[in-house]
């Protein structure tokens, strides 16, 4: 998936909570789940995703807090680590798959 493609994706999720992104006091919380974020592709895609998030009014600490869960190249920890984020009570769950 290139990067217009990846944004584009960004903008369908973000633009509907693009004016919730504006109410005060509430922050929500995003968790990330990847497999190996240290690759240089999947750091990059990740980056251009929170840029979106930014470019929406979603500012990390502010108004949005993202919650990273990342697998390190171990497939069968991703089940564990998306029942961490759900035991987190995150709001929204995003991950990709190639």
């Amino acid at each position: 998936m290139d990067r217009r493609a990846f944004l584009g994706t960004l903008g369908l999720l973000a633009v509907p909570g693009a004016t919730e992104a504006q109410q005060p006091g509430k922050v929500y919380r995003v968790g990330i789940l990847t497999n190996k974020a240290s690759d240089p592709v999947e750091a990059r895609l990740w980056q251009a995703f929170q840029l979106g998030l930014r470019e929406q009014g979603w500012i990390q600490g502010k108004n949005i807090l993202i919650e990273f869960r990342e697998a390190e190249g171990d497939f069968a920890r991703l089940p564990g680590l998306a029942a961490d984020l759900v035991r987190l009570k995150v709001d929204l769950i995003v991950t990709r798959s190639s």
